[in-house]
């Protein structure tokens, strides 16, 4: 390991400490009881307002957005759902042992409250910009809402560095490794290639992404969805050993058979809710950005769907990577893509490995395309609208320089950005906590005596 690697990852490890890890897990346990465990017991209303249904005798005047409802979730999706969700659960189980799978639910669970909690903010925050289009994300509400300029600030440094520096590396690294394990193609190869297909849809602005990441997102979620459920279903008979490893390894690594050396209860946290963190980005701010660019007649609204991003990210897709690789037994072998391919290609010999590299390239591809446009939103805040244009050319050349990069590299900056930008943006949720809460509790209150008065979704009183 040479010094860059090994000081990428020491201080990775110093700002994925202690301090984040509470922040993080504290800030989702005040909104889950705040709002009284509002991410399972308005789950359907979630998929309702997902799917498109009826207002609860809202507003027909929409606030003002760029993009659909539906649009904002499967960008937001697309952004979420990348490689995080094969080679960083990979990284997370090689680095930190089984148990960090447990963390990374736990995580999950709470930062779907957290998430709610962000979109709705950034639905009440959002501004037009001088180019006609909306902004919104944790640097406008931590500047208004909070009167905290500098720490507004701080943050949008954060959030555009990350997709700069760390989203461009890490899959446009894991893709060429797929591409370079599964077809023999040369990363630098890869790298150009991405780069340029990065380009043609990134230069037309938020609604180019939105019409790809509309089509795309159920296309690849189905594709990995049908690989993992098969690997799972072949090896469903030791599905009770994969659940003792994640719950053993969770609070006593040292008693899995077999243990793995140099694994501790504080590595399973740390790379658990570092990779969780950064696979469905709750607590980070970067839903505030996409689902404020929806069209909506009620932040709440927005909020609820919103909260799905982490529910299909984590609880579903990284679930169904962290149990093929546990139940393969693929997990004591290789880390990131490769050891996904391991397990996929024990149930499918040689189409597994197809999947995962068709699943690493549009996970990866569907990131490169949807990121851009929170560090383009960020660094606008900073500079000004003129900087989107030269901001879109310089995110594709990193593509290229991050495909040939080492793994651990990438994935420490991405630590790095990525607990900077939560952690200041978790102080803004904490100083804005009772502004969120009080609009979710208001409108779901609403929702509730509509319901008992026998309104019908959709304007129809039955009385």
């Amino acid at each position: 390991m040479d010094i860059f690697e090994s000081s990428l990852r020491f201080l990775a490890s110093i700002v994925w400490g202690p301090q984040t890890a509470i922040l993080l897990l504290g800030v989702g346990l005040l909104f889950t009881i705040g709002l009284k465990f509002v991410q399972i017991r308005r789950l359907g209303l979630s998929f309702r307002f997902l799917l498109g249904k009826k207002e609860y005798g809202e507003s027909r005047e929409e606030r003002k957005g760029d993009i659909t409802p539906f649009q904002a979730l499967t960008t937001s999706l697309a952004a979420v759902i990348g490689n995080g969700n094969i080679a960083g659960v990979c990284t997370a189980i090689a680095m930190g042992g089984p148990g960090a799978v447990f963390w990374m639910w736990l995580s999950a669970f709470f930062g779907m409250a957290t998430k709610l909690a962000e979109a709705v903010l950034g639905q009440k925050f959002k501004i037009t910009s001088p180019d006609g289009t909306i902004a919104g994300g944790p640097m406008y509400y931590i500047k208004e809402g909070l009167h905290l300029p500098w720490l507004a600030g701080l943050f949008a440094f954060f959030m555009g560095c990350k997709p700069l520096f760390a989203t461009t590396t890490i899959q446009s690294n894991s893709i060429a490794l797929a591409l370079k394990t599964q077809l023999g193609i040369e990363p630098w190869v890869s790298g150009l290639g991405l780069a340029l297909l990065t380009w043609l849809v990134i230069i037309g602005g938020i609604k180019s992404i939105a019409r790809v990441t509309e089509f795309l997102s159920p296309i690849m979620v189905f594709l990995y969805f049908f690989g993992a459920l098969f690997t799972i279903i072949v090896f469903s008979s030791r599905l009770p050993h994969a659940f003792y490893l994640i719950f053993v390894g969770a609070f006593k690594p040292s008693a899995i058979a077999g243990g793995v050396a140099g694994m501790t209860v504080l590595r399973a946290v740390r790379y658990g809710l570092s990779r969780g963190a950064y696979s469905n980005e709750a607590g980070t701010g970067t839903a505030a950005v996409f689902h404020a660019s929806a069209k909506t007649s009620e932040p709440v609204r927005q909020g609820l769907i919103a909260s799905l991003d982490v529910f299909f990210d984590t609880l579903v897709i990284c679930t169904l990577t962290a149990l093929s690789v546990l139940v393969t037994g693929a997990w004591t072998t290789g880390t990131s893509t490769e050891m996904t391919a391991a397990a996929f290609n024990t149930a499918l010999p040689r189409i597994g490995g197809l999947i995962v590299m068709a699943s690493s390239f549009l996970f990866g591809y569907s990131s490169l395309i949807a990121v851009p446009y929170y560090g383009e939103i960020s660094f606008s805040y900073l500079l000004g609208v003129w900087i989107k244009r030269p901001f879109r050319w310089i995110f594709c050349l990193v593509i290229f320089i991050g495909a040939v990069m080492k793994v651990e590299e990438a994935w420490s900056i991405g630590d790095v950005f990525n607990g900077m930008m939560a952690f200041t943006n978790l102080i803004g949720l904490m100083g804005l906590a009772g502004l969120a809460m009080r609009s979710v509790k208001s409108y779901l209150s609403k929702i509730d005596s509509l319901r008992k008065e026998g309104f019908i979704p959709g304007g129809i009183n039955k009385t």
